[in-house]
């Protein structure tokens, strides 16, 4: 199989004319009809001399490959399910809202955090991600061109998979890439400290940290993750960092009836985040297969949000979106895994 030249950052573009012999300026060319002009094709790269075509096409390909199957909501969200260049299958999630459109990608198949609540956790890890593969989610759907915002919330954990999230995020906001402003773009982690650390001082991209309870011993029983890395040693992290409307952190908060949105999860919420300029996401939990928690009613969700607000906490309801099709993450690819067997 040829080598993709899709995912590739300048630098290794500029290793690859290096070595053909090619000009050095034809690094930036490339960089512009991949990330810029969108080709498909060497044919396309008319600003490049024939024989480098033939070159290049010799040894490499552009390497994009469409979704396998789309489903489509009745309120416009779309899930994309794409085959792994590895193994498995991978989604995004196209969200339409009137004044901007979101995609929420993935970065590994499958997971290895194991949360009680998350059907891609069901799977198990099978494999990371390519820059390649995270950004052929996001060049290779119909809406590509109207997209205004990205967030990388979609199937595994990110900051597992630093190296080519960052590099993703490299060819998206640099002027060489896709130009992307990096406030438009949100990363998402469920706190894996050393790798946290290292995304805040190399991107300048937004953080939202995965939380769902602020007690230790609750938070382990739903992410095991929370044993190597405590909230409170998560949180106090953070609050190394100067977040601003230039730079936002934001917690994700799936309500659990009875479990996580009580008054004492309040008053514990509003002293673990005293002093981090933040705000709370609350999700509405839809029950998978294989998962014994419960979404909390309507009544309880809008009390513990006023709640929170009261307290200072600047708290949002994310909005249930696709509900008709298999929304949440992992969904979809495990139902196609399991059709395979």
């Amino acid at each position: 199989m040829k080598e993709s030249l899709f995912g590739k950052t300048l630098t290794e573009l500029q290793e690859i004319v290096n070595n053909l012999g090619l000009p050095k300026f034809t690094a930036k060319q490339l960089a512009e009809w991949l990330y810029k002009k969108h080709a498909v094709s060497f044919d396309q790269m008319t600003n490049l001399s024939k024989k480098a075509r033939a070159m290049l096409a010799d040894l490499f390909e552009i390497g994009l490959t469409p979704p396998r199957t789309v489903q489509t909501s009745s309120d416009g969200t779309k899930k994309y399910l794409f085959k792994s260049d590895s193994k498995g299958y991978i989604e995004a999630a196209y969200i339409p809202e009137p004044k901007r459109h979101t995609l929420c990608v993935s970065s590994q198949v499958g997971c290895k955090m194991n949360c009680s609540f998350c059907a891609t956790g069901k799977q198990g890890f099978q494999a990371n991600l390519s820059a390649k593969e995270i950004l052929n989610q996001i060049a290779s759907i119909p809406e590509s061109e109207s997209l205004t915002n990205l967030v990388y919330m979609g199937m595994g954990e990110p900051l597992d998979n630093l190296d080519e999230v960052l590099k993703s995020l490299e060819i998206l906001t640099s002027d060489w890439g896709y130009g992307w402003n990096p406030r438009k773009i949100t990363v998402s982690t469920i706190g894996i400290i050393p790798a946290m650390k290292r995304f805040l001082n190399e991107s300048t991209c937004h953080l939202a940290v995965s939380l769902h309870n602020p007690f230790e011993e609750e938070r382990s029983a739903i992410m095991p993750v929370n044993k190597a890395y405590p909230v409170k040693k998560i949180i106090e992290e953070l609050k190394k960092y100067p977040f601003d409307r230039h730079r936002r952190v934001s917690f994700e908060y799936i309500v659990f009836g009875g479990e996580n949105d009580t008054r004492r999860h309040v008053n514990e919420l509003a002293r673990l985040l005293n002093g981090i300029n933040c705000r709370i996401n609350l999700i509405r939990f839809h029950t998978n297969p294989g998962s014994n928690l419960k979404g909390t009613d309507e009544n309880s969700l809008m009390a513990f949000k006023e709640a929170l607000n009261a307290k200072g906490i600047v708290t949002t309801i994310r909005a249930s979106r696709g509900q008709d099709i298999d929304a949440a993450c992992g969904l979809l690819s495990t139902k196609t895994l399991l059709q395979e067997q």
